[in-house]
């Protein structure tokens, strides 16, 4: 018999942990569907749902019961309802949504390097092919800038308010692998007196120029197109936006990176950057360590990093100091590195 207070033994997590590709799945249909987009609507029984979403009404029965037991809906008789995060980023109407970011997220060209994770594992990085999602110009980062702007325009936000927060004064701003654009147009939203300098490969950049008019901020956007590791960024930059760019990469290559930024800065500038960044236990916070997993699967050998790895990076490049700071309710965290 087992003690009192010990909790007995289960398979709860093993069959959860092995079926979890079912949850992948119902996220998806539902967004395809449309039908956290239909609740928000006001349709909110099976047949109402059903019609809206042009499914079956069994099929949006079983469903709707299944996302009310991942947690996405409530169920109040036959009526279904959303959830607070539902109704913020799941439902197309809001300004928050989030659906959009599965064409990105749940690409094959990033799920493929899962598709041998043992083989990555033997490895040490992924066997997808041999650069992985760090390739040359690869196709994936158009798909992330186009995919992942409804997820990143509130970090954008809370990162300039945060680094530029009183706003009193002209910034230049290089924002390197910039995709979407939205973390430098972020700076020039809030601060006039700002001009950014975005650096990514061509085929990205159009992406970025496109937000950047759309923000009406063409007259202070410029662009460099090519990778960040040869391209010349010119100098005197108060700032240099590294934004879920150095995980892509080992140490040393990042070192190398960091050097040529803090080359390209004034004497008085900073590099920013955003990161998952785990706790020295690299295994906390959950949803941040996690994250080194992704890099496995999809980069030679890329990595979440902890701030004093990040921190020694930095110092090696020549960096007088560094500090983090929460970016809540980002999982995310903004490093700022001072020349």
């Amino acid at each position: 018999m087992s003690s009192p207070g010990l909790q007995q033994p289960t398979p709860q997590l093993f069959f959860q942990t092995a079926n979890a590709y079912q949850r992948t799945e119902a996220l998806k249909a539902a967004i395809e569907l449309e039908v956290f987009t239909a609740i928000g609507e006001g349709k909110t029984t099976t047949i109402e749902i059903a019609e809206r979403s042009s499914a079956s009404e069994r099929g949006i029965r079983i469903l709707c019961d299944f996302l009310c037991v991942l947690g996405f809906l409530t169920k109040d008789g036959t009526n279904y309802k959303l959830t607070p995060e539902a109704a913020l980023f799941l439902n197309k109407r809001s300004p928050a949504y989030l659906g959009d970011s599965l064409e990105f997220l749940l690409s094959p060209m990033l799920t493929d390097g899962f598709k041998d994770l043992t083989g990555a594992v033997r490895k040490g990085g992924t066997v997808a092919s041999e650069e992985g999602t760090i390739a040359p110009e690869h196709p994936i980062w158009v798909k992330f800038a186009r995919a992942m702007t409804g997820m990143m325009a509130m970090p954008a936000q809370l990162m300039a308010n945060l680094v530029d927060e009183k706003a009193d004064r002209k910034l230049r701003v290089l924002d390197i692998a910039a995709g979407h654009g939205l973390f430098g147009i972020a700076f020039a939203n809030k601060n006039p007196q700002t001009k950014v300098v975005a650096v990514d490969w061509p085929n990205v950049l159009e992406v970025a120029w496109e937000n950047a008019s759309k923000a009406g901020f063409t007259d202070r956007y410029q662009t460099i197109a090519g990778s960040a590791f040869d391209v010349e960024y010119g100098t005197g930059y108060d700032l240099v936006l590294l934004t879920n760019f150095l995980h892509h990469f080992d140490p040393a290559t990042c070192e190398t990176l960091l050097r040529k930024v803090h080359a390209a800065l004034a004497n008085d500038g900073r590099a920013v950057i955003l990161e998952f960044v785990p706790n020295e236990d690299r295994i906390s916070p959950p949803e941040t360590a996690a994250f080194s997993m992704v890099m496995l699967g999809s980069t030679p050998a890329g990595d979440a990093y902890t701030f004093p790895e990040l921190e020694r990076m930095c110092s090696a490049a020549g960096f007088a100091r560094s500090e983090i700071h929460q970016l809540p309710p980002s999982i995310q965290q903004v490093v700022i590195s001072y020349k």
